[in-house]
């Protein structure tokens, strides 16, 4: 198939939830094409079905992991988001990989950034524990030069207030001190949020 073919075919299976499982190999056998377009849809719907189907997808984590050394930011960025949602289904499947993710708070790439606050809060939603000791990385992110990055970074925070709000604590005066004056009323806004779900004041408005 061409390029455009196989990201058609790509398309449909996104949309075909039954038809994952099984095509989970065919997929990560679409890992080892020329195409960087290619390479980034099969990445991102890897993701997704290992969420979803996580014994399945063992196989091919490694995979998905190769191409967190790629010299392509988009597929950095790819790979780092599907290691998030396959941890979000079973972290046992990502944790040879896990420690390993935190450079990519320092990528120069902002947008590879972001994705590791993505995959951060995709992975502490089921397996909070091991964050605690990596919070000063997220808290460094709050302010980071970049905007998208900035507004997600607290988001790692809200996630791990609602789970473990002792982690937070600790931070609760920086995230003030943010909420009343960054430039960014986003960023703003989603450290409230970060406060109130690690003080319980969003379990008890909901």
């Amino acid at each position: 198939m061409t390029e455009a073919e196989t990201c058609k075919a790509l398309g449909a299976l996104t949309d075909n939830k039954a038809a994952w499982e099984e095509s989970i190999p065919p997929v990560a056998s679409l890992l080892a094409a020329d195409s960087v377009k290619i390479q980034a849809k099969a990445l991102w719907l890897l993701g997704e079905m290992g969420l979803n189907y996580p014994t399945a997808m063992q196989s091919s984590v490694s995979a998905v992991a190769s191409f967190c050394e790629s010299e392509h930011p988009l597929l950095r960025e790819r790979a780092v988001n599907a290691l998030g949602r396959i941890g979000r289904g079973d972290f046992q499947n990502i944790e040879p990989y896990w420690a390993g993710l935190f450079r990519f708070a320092a990528d120069i790439e902002p947008n590879v950034r972001l994705s590791f606050v993505w995959a951060s809060e995709n992975v502490a939603t089921n397996t909070p524990d091991p964050y605690e000791p990596y919070l000063p990385v997220f808290a460094g992110l709050l302010h980071d030069e970049n905007d998208r990055v900035r507004m997600e970074a607290p988001e790692m925070f809200r996630v791990l207030g609602k789970r473990r709000p002792a982690f937070v604590q600790p931070y609760l005066d920086s995230l003030r001190e943010i909420s009343e004056t960054d430039g960014n009323r986003v960023v703003r806004i989603h450290c409230l949020g970060a406060i109130r779900a690690a003080t319980g004041q969003e379990r008890t408005n909901s």
